[in-house]
């Protein structure tokens, strides 16, 4: 069953990390199978505290987003993310098959 990787951008604090993320994080994707939903476009806060922005993957299950967030690859990449500003991110199940 699908699962989703979400990022909630918070707050950049950086811009020459997420410059560095944003180069080196696709290479951490190669020999994963995510598929881009959603990546820092318009949005729209319903409810909590404003945000920058967003990001969603989609991955065939929970175990290939895990495996592909704790790869050696991103993880490279992540740092520079972090360290270029606040995030929150989840992994979640799809309902198909439920």
């Amino acid at each position: 069953m699908p699962a989703y990787v979400v990022f909630i951008r918070e707050q950049s604090i950086d811009q020459t990390e997420l410059q560095l993320y944003s180069e080196l994080a696709p290479t951490g994707l190669a020999g994963h199978s995510a598929k881009p939903l959603a990546m820092y476009g318009a949005y729209q806060v319903l409810e909590g505290p404003d945000i920058e922005g967003l990001a969603i993957l989609e991955f065939p299950t929970f175990e290939e987003a895990q495996a592909w967030y704790f790869s050696p690859a991103y993880q490279t990449a992540l740092k520079h993310r972090l360290r270029g500003g606040r995030y929150r991110g989840v992994i979640v199940d799809s309902l198909q098959g439920s």
